[in-house]
C-alpha cells in the first residue's frame, strides 16, 4: 500500500529487473493480468500491477470527478515517484489502455515503450466511423446514476455475465464490485470522462507502441486499433489476435504473452 497522489493505492509487484507496469481496466482490478505476471517475471522483469483509483483495494474516492482522466494519468506518475522508477514498460487495458495512451502521449520521458489492448488512440477511436460510435452507445447507459447499477446488479449480475467467456471471471468482477461504493466507483470513469476520453485532436505520441486487438471485441472495432498507427512517430506495430473476446490477457494469454515478450525488448536494456 503506498501513499499516492492523495490516496492509498494497492500495487503489487513481482520478480526484478527492468520494470513493467500492468493498467487493468473496467471492470477489473489487478488480478486480470494473473496470466502475464508470473510470465514477464520469469523473462527477468519486475511486474507492476496496482488496483486503480476505486478498485481492489485502492481508495475510492467519492465524486464522479474524482476520476477524471487528469487524476487517473496522476496516479500512475504518482505511483512512479514513489517507487523511484524514473522509466517504464506501459501495458495497459481497456480504460488502462486510454490511461496509458495518456501517459505515453503527455510524459514520454517516463515511457520506454507503450503495448494497448483493446483501446487504440483517443483521436484513432473518436475518428473511427459510425460503426465504432454504434458499438459504444452501451457508455451511455453507464453514465445514468443510480439505473446503471441497478441494471448491472439485476438477476445476479446478468448483464456483468455477459461481457466474458473466461470461468470464473464473472464471480471475480460480482466479488469486488459488490463492495460498498465500488460498483459506482468503476462506472465514474465513464461519468467523468464522457466528453475527454476520445477527443478528435489528441498530441502524437514518440514512443513505439503495439497495439493488440481481439476480433470478437463487441466494443472496440478493428480500424480504431489501425489507424492509431497515424498518431505514433517512433513505430507502430498492430496485431490481430484471432477467436478472442475484449479480454485477450485472459482469452488469448499464450499469444498475448508471446507478442509482449517479443515487443517488450532485451530486458537489460537501459530504463
Amino acid at each position: 500500500m503506498l501513499d499516492v497522489n492523495g490516496l492509498r493505492m494497492h500495487v503489487t509487484t513481482t520478480g526484478e529487473g527492468p520494470p513493467v507496469l500492468l493498467l487493468h481496466g473496467f471492470p477489473d482490478t489487478h488480478a486480470v493480468w494473473r496470466k502475464q505476471v508470473g510470465v514477464l517475471a520469469a523473462a527477468g522483469y519486475r511486474v507492476l500491477a496496482p488496483d486503480l483509483r476505486g478498485y481492489g483495494r485502492t481508495e475510492a474516492p467519492g465524486g464522479v470527478f474524482d476520476y477524471t482522466l487528469v487524476k487517473l494519468r496522476s496516479d500512475i506518475i504518482g505511483l512512479l515517484d514513489a517507487l523511484e522508477i524514473p522509466k517504464v514498460r506501459l501495458i495497459g487495458h481497456d480504460w488502462g489502455g486510454i490511461i496509458g495512451w495518456q501517459i505515453a502521449a503527455l510524459v514520454p520521458q517516463r515511457v520506454e515503450r507503450f503495448v494497448t489492448l483493446s483501446t487504440g488512440h483517443p483521436s484513432a477511436i473518436a475518428q473511427a466511423g459510425l460503426l465504432q460510435h454504434l458499438r459504444m452507445t452501451y457508455v451511455l447507459g453507464f453514465v445514468l446514476p443510480g439505473i446503471a447499477e441497478h441494471a448491472l446488479r439485476a438477476g445476479d449480475w446478468f448483464l456483468l455475465r455477459q461481457f466474458t467467456s473466461e470461468p470464473g471471471q464473472a464471480e471475480i468482477w460480482k466479488r469486488d464490485l459488490s463492495a460498498p461504493g465500488r460498483l459506482t466507483a468503476a462506472l465514474n470513469y465513464y461519468r467523468a470522462n464522457l466528453n475527454m476520453s476520445f477527443p478528435h485532436s489528441y498530441p502524437r505520441v514518440k514512443v513505439p507502441v503495439m497495439g493488440l486487438w481481439s476480433d470478437r471485441d463487441p466494443a472496440l472495432g478493428e480500424r480504431q486499433m489501425q489507424d492509431s498507427a497515424r498518431y505514433v512517430e517512433s513505430g507502430f506495430r498492430f496485431e490481430r489476435i484471432r477467436d478472442a473476446d475484449h479480454w485477450l490477457q485472459l482469452t488469448a494469454h499464450e499469444r498475448v504473452n508471446a507478442l509482449l515478450l517479443d515487443f517488450l525488448g532485451s530486458r537489460a536494456s537501459p530504463v
